[in-house]
C-alpha cells in the first residue's frame, strides 16, 4: 500500500514540475510535412535533440531566463533579460563570458555619464555580432540604447542612444538588432508601427525600413469610402502591423517576422528598398500550418548561408523550415513535457547545420542536430542554391530512398534536372512532387526540344505538300486551257 502511494506521489511530482521530461527525450517522431492537397503527413525526422544548455552549463551563474540566441561559426550568444546578462559560449558549449557590467579596454568599470553610476546592462532583449568590424551589438532594451563592445575583449567601444534627428512617434527601445556589412543597423522596436529603424554607422537616424501591409477589411473600406471627412476623423485608425524580430543573410537582405494577426504577411525578405521579395514558389505558403487548430505566431527567424530559413512559432512551439524558394522542408518539435519540447520559446539561430532554440520558461536552450535525412536535405538545398545541379540531384535521390513520400525531394530533383535541360525527366519528378509552376516550365522546354528535333522533317513535309498542291493546280489549269 505504501509503495503505491509513493509511486503515485512521484508521478504527480513529475507531472507538476515545469519542464520535467515525463515521456523521455525528443527524437523527432513528431515531424510532419504537408502534401499538395494540404494534408499533414508524417515525415522522416530531419532534426533530433543533441544537447541542452541550462544552469549546469553556466556553473555558478544563475539563469533568470533565456530570451534570445545568436550564433557565429564558433560562438553562441544567449540573452538573459531577467538577469540582464549576455552569456557567451564556445562551440563546445563551454561558458566563456557572462556580460553584465560594462568595462573599458583597461578592464575598468565604465561610469555612465548621466547617472554617474557604473554602466550595466538593463533588460537586454537582442544581440548581434558584426564579423567585418568584429563588434558585439547589444540591444539594451531597458536602458533604451545600443551598447557596442569589442567581440573578442568585450570592452566598450561606443553607446548609441536615441538619434537627435530621429522622426516619428516610435519610442527608442531597441529589442532586436542586425548590422549589415556597411555597418548600417536595423533595429526592431516592439509594437513600433512605423517599421524597422535603420541607423547609420555613426548612430544617426536614416529612415524607417520595411513595408508591413495590413489585411484589408472590405467592410471598413466600404464605409470609409462613403464617410465624410468629419466621420473619417472619428473612425478607428489602421496602423501598419509591427515587426517583432529580424535576421540578415550573407547578401545583406533583411529577414523579418511579425505575429500581428492584422498583417498580410508573416515572414519577410526585404530588399534595400524595404520591399518584400520573399520567394514562395511551393504549393504551401510561408505562413506555418495550413489549417491550424491554434493560429501560428512567428516569434523569430534564422537564415543560413544558403537561403534555408527556420521560423519559430510561439503558440505551438513548432519550427518550420523552408528553402530559398519557399518550399517547406520540414516541421518539427512542439510544446510538451519531453526533453527537447518547449514551453515558452523565444529565439532560434543556426549554429552551422545545428539549430538552437531558447526557452524563457524552462531557462534553457535546446541544440538540435540534423539526422541523416535532414543532413541530405540541407546539402541538397545548399548545392541547388550554389548552382551545383548534379550534386544537388544526388542528394535529393538519396533523400527519396529514405522517404518516398517526401514531395520536396521530388521537386528539388525536378528543378535540378530542369536546370540541366533534362526536360522529360524533370517533368516526371515535378509531377510526382505536384509542382505545377516548374512542371509547366519543364513542359515548355520539352515541347521546344521536340519542335527543334522534328522541325526539319516537318519543314520538308510542308514543302513537299506545297509542291504537290502547286503541281496539281498547274496540271489542272493546263487541262482546262
Amino acid at each position: 500500500m505504501h509503495r503505491r502511494i509513493y509511486g503515485i506521489a512521484i508521478l504527480l511530482i513529475c507531472l507538476l514540475i515545469p519542464g520535467a521530461p515525463v515521456w523521455g527525450k525528443y527524437t523527432g517522431e513528431h515531424n510532419y510535412i504537408y502534401d499538395y492537397w494540404g494534408s499533414p503527413n508524417h515525415s522522416v525526422a530531419a532534426f533530433e535533440l543533441y544537447k541542452v544548455i541550462d544552469h549546469k552549463t553556466m556553473g555558478s551563474i544563475a539563469l533568470g531566463s533565456l530570451d534570445d540566441v545568436f550564433c557565429t561559426e564558433d560562438s553562441i550568444y544567449l540573452v538573459d533579460t531577467v538577469s540582464s546578462r549576455v552569456h557567451v559560449l564556445d562551440d563546445k558549449l563551454n561558458l566563456l563570458k557572462s556580460i553584465k557590467v560594462i568595462r573599458n579596454q583597461n578592464h575598468k568599470i565604465v561610469v555612465d555619464d548621466q547617472t554617474n553610476q557604473q554602466l550595466i546592462l538593463k533588460n537586454p532583449e537582442g544581440v548581434f555580432v558584426q564579423k567585418e568590424s568584429n563588434e558585439l551589438y547589444i540591444a539594451d532594451t531597458g536602458g533604451e540604447r545600443i551598447i557596442v563592445l569589442d567581440a573578442d575583449g568585450y570592452y566598450l567601444k561606443r553607446i548609441i542612444k536615441r538619434p537627435d534627428n530621429m522622426i516619428g512617434t516610435t519610442v527608442f527601445r531597441p529589442s532586436k538588432i542586425v548590422v549589415d556589412p556597411s555597418n548600417r543597423m536595423y533595429v526592431v522596436v516592439q509594437s513600433g508601427s512605423e517599421g524597422i529603424l535603420e541607423l547609420n554607422e555613426d548612430g544617426s537616424f536614416s529612415r524607417y525600413f520595411g513595408v508591413n501591409k495590413p489585411k484589408v477589411n472590405l467592410i471598413d473600406y466600404f464605409w470609409k469610402n462613403l464617410a465624410s471627412e468629419e466621420q473619417k476623423k472619428k473612425m478607428k485608425k489602421t496602423y501598419a502591423p509591427s515587426f517583432n524580430n529580424v535576421d540578415i543573410d550573407h547578401e545583406g537582405f533583411i529577414y523579418s517576422t511579425t505575429f500581428d494577426k492584422a498583417a498580410l504577411n508573416m515572414v519577410f525578405r526585404l530588399n534595400p528598398k524595404g520591399k518584400n521579395i520573399l520567394r514562395e514558389t511551393g504549393y504551401v505558403q510561408v505562413k506555418g500550418d495550413i489549417h491550424p487548430v491554434i493560429e501560428n505566431e512567428f516569434i523569430d527567424i534564422a537564415v543560413n548561408d544558403f537561403g534555408v530559413y527556420a521560423v519559430l512559432d510561439k503558440e505551438t512551439g513548432r519550427i518550420f523550415i523552408y528553402n530559398f524558394d519557399g518550399d517547406l522542408i520540414n516541421i518539427f518539435n512542439e510544446k510538451g513535457n519531453m526533453l527537447g519540447n518547449v514551453k515558452e520559446p523565444t529565439g532560434i539561430a543556426w549554429f552551422n547545420d545545428y539549430l538552437i532554440v531558447s526557452d524563457k520558461y524552462l531557462k534553457c536552450a535546446f541544440v538540435f542536430m540534423p539526422t541523416r535525412s535532414g543532413e541530405l536535405a540541407l546539402k541538397g538545398a545548399e548545392a541547388y542554391y550554389r548552382g551545383e545541379w548534379e550534386e544537388a540531384g544526388r542528394y535529393y535521390r538519396k533523400v527519396i530512398e529514405m522517404n518516398s513520400n517526401y514531395d520536396i525531394a521530388y521537386v528539388g530533383l525536378g528543378k535540378n534536372l530542369l536546370m540541366q535541360d533534362q526536360y522529360k525527366e524533370a517533368m516526371y519528378y515535378l509531377r510526382l512532387g505536384n509542382n505545377q509552376t516548374y512542371y509547366s516550365k519543364a513542359f515548355n522546354g520539352y515541347r521546344n526540344e521536340i519542335l527543334r528535333k522534328y522541325f526539319p522533317l516537318f519543314f520538308i513535309g510542308f514543302l513537299t505538300l506545297a509542291f504537290l498542291i502547286i503541281k496539281s493546280e498547274v496540271a489542272f489549269h493546263k487541262r482546262e486551257g
